[in-house]
């Protein structure tokens, strides 16, 4: 916003525009709080933000509340904390849900930062593989601790969580009942070189980390519902990843997939109309699957 004070002391500040909407200021942003889940396969325990929904009572049972499990990108960052994340759409996206009843968690899987060099190289030659392991923890505990029916548990993420999306939907396909992938990769040889070589090798010495670490290459294993967003103008995931994988899911005969495409947008989107749409199809899947 824009404000006008006179340069001097002890001065008031006039308010010059007001670009926030009385819809938007009356909507109830819900502050998540920081768990600690604890982890099947390591000693360190996965962090992890929950929001939790406006009625939600410590203790209640019935196993009757829906979730949903956001993974954050680049599989590098570290998305909890009290800080603000650069995810403030996510941000705004997860109140709404959880306004509507869902248990939000948004997870530290391994390979986040900020936990220690195991925690960020337990990836190695094996990317899916542990950071799905996180995500089924993280279904428990809801399961355990937030009231949460496992059969009504939903995920999505874009770039490096897209990729997660379609890794838990194709090697733990009971895991989620629905899940979208935004701007995924879905076979790592087609991708950035400096950033896949640190963790699986170079395609041509080491196949066999890339085979087990490329969604393309367990398409079969879809069992329920996935959404495929894919913007034609990224120069980070390119858009062949996605067509590649959705010819592999028709050769497959899979018939529980949509794809959405978005032909002016680059790999972060640049239209709020786009914003939009992606957003109101992810909300759209949950609502009818979950």
């Amino acid at each position: 916003e824009l404000y006008v004070a006179d340069a001097k002391a002890n001065t008031t500040a006039t308010q010059l525009t007001h670009t926030v909407s009385d819809e938007f200021l009356a909507k109830q942003l819900i502050a998540p709080k920081i768990v600690a889940v604890p982890s099947s396969h390591t000693e360190q325990p996965i962090y992890a933000k929950v929001y939790y929904p406006a009625d939600y009572v410590e203790g209640e049972s019935g196993k009757n509340r829906k979730a949903v499990i956001f993974n954050h990108g680049a599989g590098y960052l570290q998305n909890s904390h009290m800080g603000w994340s650069g995810y403030f759409r996510e941000f705004m996206f997860h109140s709404l849900l959880a306004s509507e009843g869902y248990v939000v968690m948004d997870m530290d899987y391994r390979a986040s930062k900020g936990y220690g060099r195991d925690w960020r190289t337990a990836i190695y030659r094996q990317m899916g593989t542990p950071e799905i392991q996180d995500l089924a923890d993280g279904v428990s505990w809801m399961a355990e601790n937030a009231n949460v029916d496992t059969g009504s548990v939903g995920t999505y993420g874009g770039s490096y969580g897209g990729f997660m999306t379609f890794m838990a939907l194709f090697t733990q396909p009971d895991l989620f009942q629905a899940g979208a992938a935004l701007r995924p990769v879905t076979d790592w040889a087609h991708y950035n070189g400096p950033y896949t070589s640190n963790i699986l090798n170079h395609p041509d010495v080491d196949p066999i980390a890339y085979e087990k670490s490329s969604p393309i290459y367990y398409a079969e294993g879809l069992k329920n519902r996935l959404l495929i967003n894919a913007p034609m103008v990224d120069n980070n995931v390119f858009f062949q990843d996605s067509v590649r994988l959705v010819q592999r899911l028709i050769e497959l005969e899979k018939e529980n997939f949509e794809t959405a495409i978005f032909p002016v947008e680059p790999h972060g989107f640049v239209q709020p109309s786009s914003w939009l749409d992606e957003y109101r199809r992810i909300y759209k899947l949950f609502k009818e699957t979950l």
